[in-house]
């Protein structure tokens, strides 16, 4: 794959420093977004593609995308300035929990305000602003990032001409049942201490367990069967003999819950999942108007094996959104990978986006 491509552009934007910018749970004064661009600008600023991230993701596209960001990919930078924001409540340089409160003079910790994707969307509107961007190429994103790009056709449809959502929909019960026990998970450890945890004493076990959790639901069982089947842990483990001893399955979850914590914030996380939580457009009769209001051309993706978000939420969403009047049409990537798909099967993905940036 070689080198992942650098930014053209990474830095922030401030706002909100006179009057506080209202979310979910309060307000936050100032607010911060880190932001990346990969390209240049055209001179009418009307070549950006938005492309919005995962609930651990980052602005840096290129870090979490690379097979489809660079000159000749889909998301062409000789075509395209591909511009990624870090969301509201992240802790990759957008104000979140581990920003500083000024009202207290320290970081906000568990006192930072619960935010909704649609918090998160008017926020990078505000981005766009300050660049100079009237209207996007397009807006993409794959699970939040999905959310987000619903939420951009339905809050700004005179600036999104194309939308792109991969694996997105409001959460079945099961979803926000997998999602709340990774919060209570964070808050279980003792470490939490209501989220006014020191940075070098975070509560490690409780962020690893909700990571843990969440890996089960980004993947599908067939490939865990095909992955690790039941064999022991490979570090010659016999969990028939010792009740601490793992399968292959247990050391591969363990592995990744305890290199999450090293590169994520537990407030962060708490946050963050809370607002793909509560993503939706309402009761029926007010999703019926918010969709409504879409003014251009919507693709959906379900992704085959998905069931975090099955492909039949997806496809459902959509044609709520035909019934509302909206031009929506839905495919679905073949992939054994789950709701990861669109992560790891980025050479099938790569035609389907293609075709949506046309």
């Amino acid at each position: 794959m070689g080198d992942v491509l650098a930014p053209s552009f990474e830095g922030d934007f401030t706002f909100a420093t006179e009057a506080p910018f209202p979310v979910a749970g309060g307000a936050l004064q100032p607010v911060t977004q880190r932001y990346a661009l990969y390209g240049e600008l055209g001179a009418r600023r009307d070549n950006v593609v938005l492309v919005c991230h995962a609930l651990s993701g980052s602005a840096r596209i290129a870090d979490w995308w690379p097979e489809l960001i660079g000159p000749g990919r889909p998301l062409d930078t000789a075509r395209f300035c591909v511009l990624g924001i870090n969301v509201l409540g992240s802790c990759y340089g957008s104000t979140g929990p581990r920003s500083l409160n000024p009202q207290t003079n320290r970081p906000y910790g568990g006192d930072f305000p619960t935010v909704r994707i649609a918090d998160m969307v008017r926020a990078q509107a505000r981005l766009l602003d300050h660049l100079e961007v009237d209207q996007l190429h397009a807006v993409v994103g794959g699970s939040i990032g999905g959310m987000q790009a619903l939420s951009w056709a339905v809050q700004f449809p005179d600036r999104v001409p194309r939308c792109l959502a991969i694996g997105a929909a409001p959460l079945n019960a099961m979803a926000l049942a997998l999602s709340h026990l990774q919060r209570v998970a964070i808050r279980s450890d003792p470490k939490w201490r209501q989220g006014e945890y020191p940075p070098d004493d975070p509560p490690a076990a409780g962020l690893a367990l909700a990571r843990g959790l969440a890996m089960c639901s980004y993947k599908s069982a067939q490939l865990f069967q095909e992955r690790f089947g039941r064999r022991p842990n490979r570090s010659s483990e016999r969990p028939a003999e010792r009740l601490a001893d793992r399968f292959d399955v247990g050391g591969y979850l363990d592995h990744q819950g305890n290199g999450f914590v090293g590169r994520f914030d537990a407030n962060s996380y708490l946050i963050v999942s809370k607002a793909q939580d509560t993503f939706d457009f309402g009761e029926p009769e007010e999703e019926r108007i918010a969709l409504g209001r879409i003014a251009g051309q919507v693709t959906t993706i379900g992704i085959a094996s998905d069931w975090l978000f099955p492909p039949e939420d997806v496809r459902d969403l959509t044609a709520r959104m035909r019934a509302a009047g909206a031009r929506a049409d839905y495919f679905e990537l073949p992939s054994t990978h789950g709701h990861d798909g669109f992560l790891a099967d980025m050479d099938r993905l790569a035609p389907l986006l293609a075709a949506a940036l046309c």
